[in-house]
């Protein structure tokens, strides 16, 4: 009997741990300003961000990015994958609208913000994790350079503010919804014709592939190029089961094109 006791004492004591890991991080600040300040156009294929609201709306973002950085990496490593990929990937997409108000509305692009010494993906000004970051510290450390997620389809969750880029979604990220989000955000993508087509007997796709394509290469979900992955998004393509075929044969070439890097802002 007092071994039965003394183990659901220790039960106890560790359910309210476990409810706070379960729990991982409150995003709802920054989906607050996601769904008053993000235009969502042609089925969430593109969107267009009301900075002018997001700068009326600084001390909320400010708040929520304070919470961000206020995270140990004891906790985050507590979290699920999801939990903490969804984390990273909010950390990104809000540190990047924080970035752009630093200079908004003098910047026609958020390459507006570098110089010829230092890109504005380089500046070192989040702090996350006990340390101060880039934003290439969040993507391509934390996230890319982990080893943790080796998930290609967060290129088409993370924004950098550019028209080319993926839309910005209207809601955070979530670690118990992110697998669906992340699907989503991947097929959107490759539905939306100003990105990728079909054009005559070459497929036309964002740089993103070309800049990123080791990330497809990995073999994620067995995935062992780049013709592989977006055969797999055959239907998101518009792709005929023949042109399917013609893709991984190389009879349909690949070419990437040029990136738009015009503010997403709304017009």
């Amino acid at each position: 009997m007092f071994r039965i006791i003394l183990l659901l004492c220790k039960l106890l004591l560790v359910l309210p741990t476990l409810s706070v890991q379960a729990a991982g991080f409150d995003h709802s600040g920054w989906g607050n300003l996601l769904k008053e300040h993000v235009r969502v156009f042609e089925n969430g294929k593109v969107s267009q961000v009301d900075y002018a609201g997001m700068a009326g709306k600084r001390d909320a973002l400010d708040d929520y990015l304070r919470k961000l950085s206020a995270v140990g990496r004891d906790e985050f490593d507590a979290w699920s994958m999801d939990e903490q990929l969804a984390f990273l990937l909010n950390a990104y997409n809000s540190w990047t609208v924080e970035l752009i108000l630093t200079k908004y509305p003098d910047l026609d692009s958020i390459k507006d913000l570098g110089s010829w010494f230092e890109s504005p993906w380089k500046k070192d000004f989040t702090h996350l994790l006990g340390k101060k970051r880039s934003l290439d510290d969040i993507e391509h450390g934390l996230i890319r350079g982990s080893g943790r997620y080796n998930d290609p389809r967060i290129h088409f969750a993370a924004n950098c503010a550019s028209i080319g880029c993926p839309a910005l979604r209207a809601e955070p990220y979530l670690g118990a919804d992110l697998r669906r989000q992340l699907d989503e955000a991947t097929n959107l993508f490759l539905e939306d014709r100003s990105r990728n087509r079909l054009d005559g007997r070459v497929l036309k796709v964002s740089s993103i592939f070309k800049w990123y394509r080791g990330d497809f290469e990995k073999g994620w979900q067995s995935v062992e190029s780049l013709e592989q992955f977006l055969a797999d998004h055959a239907e998101d393509l518009g792709l005929t089961k023949e042109e399917t075929e013609q893709v991984l044969t190389g009879k349909i070439k690949i070419e990437f094109l040029s990136y738009d890097w015009k503010l997403n802002s709304i017009l």
